[in-house]
């Protein structure tokens, strides 16, 4: 796709950016194929049929892979020793898993069988969901096919009661209004836990709790009600944190469509350590390319602990590393969700220009991506009418550079948590705008040297000086010396280092061949 560059911006700039990005991906990509975590091999466990918990709510993944870890196997991976205890006990995983939950089966322990009818064994197993998968992707165009969906930009909105009944109750009224996308915000910290909560949940906090059986109540909801009104209605939830390829099994098994997707912003915003959440991130969105879940990053959350005028060319550089870490893992541009926001200071003159400019860069550099723009909340104020402006020049803002994912501000956000009534009244105002200047960005011109065109050649080319240096000195030292959102991490600290394990000769991943078709196969 020829785009035709209404800012000048300079090809040859966005061309070396993304040599660069390119490069810094490859390097990175070593470290992920030489090294496995342990939520990367619940994740196995997970697709290879383990669900469940045994008699103190521990998920039986976690059983499995921590009897794998105490008996030295974590290099070897989970498929590797749950194909060696099917070939030894004809038992199912599920059944192997409920078993070493109850101290009858110590799985680094039973002998060692063949290892081609090992690999025969899993890879039976695994074609079997990859291939329900399949049918969730199939199962989704089929619905977009019949009934259609909205218009982009969607229109998105969360809920976020910490009941999942209380939720669908909330989704099915926002799809009535309007919605096009859904999003069930984890409850506060669950990104930091090491294992996925089972079954369904009522008492979260700022949020739900992300299940596979919550995720399976609210399809189910968002189903009957975009059937009811007829237009499909997406579901989006996360799969950040130390469970992110686990979550986008779950999200993958259950027909999610969009999920929260990023390394950097786990490592900038909750801790993570970089080395664990970067080996995760590569299943994850192997598992997300391969199910038709369109990724979310997280680049918007640089500007709500940088500034926005300052710090705009991070926020583009990121998205140039993002698209490239998306490209290993298998996913095309139409569900790269890459992320940025409307955050500057309202008090800043010409500040509207400035967003236009940071919002038609990013469409021009990426031009099949449905873009995910986030409104303004850094500096949203308790004045509603005040806010409800700065929303609704948000939205104009989106339309104009035609966004692919809105996700709506709502004009109450700086009191308390909006009322029904605030959603309805965000997305009326995003409804009116959106109507009224649906095709304006095909009939303006951006003046020549202009302001609007000056800024996002500047943002370019500090971008792409950025991202020079990152590939000189490496990512992971970039992001010690704190040049994303102003935020320092080391490479050893933050949360999940101890899960993080150098593969042997003997690992394999059935899955990432089979989702992948074969590229960089163990």
């Amino acid at each position: 796709m020829i785009i035709l560059s209404k800012l000048n911006l300079d090809q040859s700039l966005i061309e070396s950016s993304r040599n660069a990005a390119k490069n810094i991906a490859e390097e990175i990509q070593k470290f992920i194929d030489a090294h496995t975590t342990t939520a990367t091999e619940r994740t196995i466990v997970r697709l290879l049929g383990v669900d469940g918990v045994d008699e103190i709510e521990k998920p039986l993944p976690n059983v499995v892979v921590d009897n794998i870890k105490e008996g030295g196997g974590l290099e070897r991976g989970a498929a590797y020793w749950l194909g060696n205890a099917v070939v030894n006990t004809g038992l199912t995983p599920q059944e192997i898993a409920e078993k070493i939950a109850v101290g009858e089966i110590d799985i680094t322990r039973i002998p060692a069988q063949d290892e081609e009818k090992i690999k025969e064994v899993i890879y039976e197993m695994a074609e079997k969901k990859v291939a329900q998968i399949e049918a969730n992707r199939d199962k989704r165009n089929e619905y977009l096919n019949t009934i259609g969906e909205g218009k982009k930009p969607y229109l998105y909105v969360i809920v976020a009661t910490g009941n999942i009944y209380e939720d669908i109750v909330q989704a099915q009224a926002a799809a009535r209004q309007g919605a096009d996308v859904v999003a069930v915000i984890r409850t506060t910290g669950q990104s930091l836990l090491d294992y996925v909560p089972y079954g369904a949940t009522t008492e979260g906090f700022g949020g739900t709790y992300a299940t596979q059986e919550n995720f399976r109540l609210m399809r189910r909801a968002l189903d009957e009600v975009g059937e009811e009104v007829g237009r499909y209605i997406r579901l989006c939830n996360y799969c950040s944190g130390l469970c992110m390829p686990e979550i986008a099994a779950m999200g993958a098994s259950e027909r999610l469509d969009m999920m929260l997707n990023d390394a950097l912003y786990g490592i900038l915003f909750r801790d993570i350590n970089m080395q664990r959440t970067l080996v995760d991130q590569y299943f994850s969105r192997i598992i997300n390319g391969f199910a038709g879940i369109i990724i979310n990053t997280g680049e918007d959350n640089y500007l709500t602990t940088d500034d926005a005028v300052e710090a705009a060319h991070t926020v583009l550089a990121s998205q140039f590393i993002n698209e490239q870490f998306a490209i290993k893992a298998g996913i095309p541009e139409e569900q790269m969700g890459l992320g940025h926001a409307f955050e500057m200071d309202p008090s800043v003159e010409n500040g509207f220009l400035l967003e236009l400019a940071q919002a038609q860069m990013a469409r021009e550099i990426f031009p099949r991506a449905p873009l995910k723009y986030m409104p303004p909340t850094k500096f949203m104020t308790g004045n509603i009418f005040k806010g409800h402006i700065q929303n609704a020049l948000f939205n104009m803002v989106s339309i104009m550079t035609n966004q692919g994912i809105q996700l709506l501000g709502m004009l109450t956000e700086a009191i308390h948590t909006p009322h029904l009534h605030d959603r309805y009244l965000s997305i009326e105002n995003a409804q009116y705008i959106f109507n009224n200047a649906r095709d304006l960005g095909d009939e303006i011109e951006f003046k020549e040297d202009g302001i609007i065109q000056q800024r996002a050649q500047e943002v370019l080319k500090n971008a792409e000086a950025l991202l020079t240096q990152i590939e000189k000195e490496g990512l992971f030292q970039t992001i010690e010396q704190g040049k994303f959102g102003g935020v320092k991490r080391s490479r050893t600290g933050g949360k999940g280092l101890d899960g993080v394990a150098k593969k042997d000769s003997g690992y394999f991943n059935p899955f990432i061949e089979l989702m992948l078709g074969g590229e960089r196969q163990w």
